[in-house]
């Protein structure tokens, strides 16, 4: 026999081995599993903290009213999301967005100072009213939403900008503790940058293709925790089970006193079963001893 059928026969060998080990303690192994299984579940739904993700998309372009010009600053602006991109994440843009989470209002109308009436005086003397009085008004302002405390390095490590590869269209990830705080994290740094951007560069038209919703979980995947903790159980079962077979120094087979020992085996002793109400005694083999020497 070649080494490489001896090698191939000590792996069928083994893989065989392999299986009957697994019958034989397949109820072990499937304890483990579903144990690991249901422990990995319980941590991911009740013990870990879930984090949420709400997204919001945006789209940066220069206005031109001459088509080549139009195509010539489409690409660039292609070219410029990866700046956008570094943009929207410094500390100019999430300092603006963490004073509006503080005070999240909008302003609505411009306050007016109060204004004189205006009269004009005729050739008789008498004075007409060419503008009336306005009296001042306070500006206007609009809630927007319920106040968050953060700073703009919790928002730094809680945002997240992706790209498309030739598309002047980008997203906006925001991702929090709970789905309405991801919603206005990622609608205060867009509302933010959409303010900001013209005055740091050469573009006039930001757009918001769509606001954040409120955040989905996104962390745990208990699924995926589930599946893994159930493959650990697997795994760990059969390392158990290999390693005891392994250090299990019984002699199964005679070709292991042949072949690995050396030894010439002189024949076999087989298990002999004796019936339940037999019992063998010295009085019993006297008298069988003694009918023999009769005979």
């Amino acid at each position: 026999m070649s080494a490489e059928q001896q090698n191939n026969e000590e792996v069928t060998i083994d893989l065989r081995r392999l299986f009957i080990l697994i019958r034989k303690h397949i109820i072990s192994i499937l304890i483990w599993m579903i144990g690991l299984g249901l422990i990995a579940y319980g941590v991911s739904e009740y013990v870990l903290v879930p984090k949420y993700t709400a997204s919001t998309q945006l789209l940066v372009n220069r206005k031109s009213t001459d088509a080549n010009q139009a195509y010539a600053n489409q690409q660039a602006d292609v070219n410029a999301v990866t700046t956008y991109k570094d943009i929207i994440t410094s500390n100019v843009i999430l300092k603006g967005a963490s004073k509006y989470l503080a005070n999240p209002v909008t302003l609505v109308r411009k306050a007016t100072p109060a204004k004189k009436a205006v009269y004009r005086t005729e050739d008789d003397g008498t004075r007409t009213l060419v503008k009336k009085a306005v009296k001042a008004k306070p500006a206007v302002y609009k809630r927007e939403g319920k106040s968050y405390s953060i700073s703009p390095s919790e928002l730094a490590s809680a945002v997240s900008v992706t790209t498309t590869t030739s598309s002047q269209v980008f997203t906006l990830s925001a991702t929090a503790e709970t789905p309405a705080k991801a919603q206005a994290i990622a609608n205060a740094v867009a509302k933010e940058f959409k303010e900001q951007i013209p005055k740091i560069m050469d573009v006039n038209n930001v757009t918001i293709v769509a606001e954040a919703a409120k955040g989905s979980q996104s962390y745990p995947n208990v699924k995926m925790i589930t599946v893994v903790g159930v493959l650990a159980g697997l795994v760990i079962s059969l390392l158990i089970i290999i390693i005891k077979d392994l250090s299990d120094t019984t002699v199964r087979e005679d070709t292991f006193m042949t072949n690995e020992l050396g030894l010439t085996n002189l024949g076999e002793i087989a298990n002999i079963t004796m019936p339940k109400d037999w019992t063998f005694t010295a009085k019993t083999a006297e008298k069988r001893g003694s009918s023999r020497r009769r005979v």
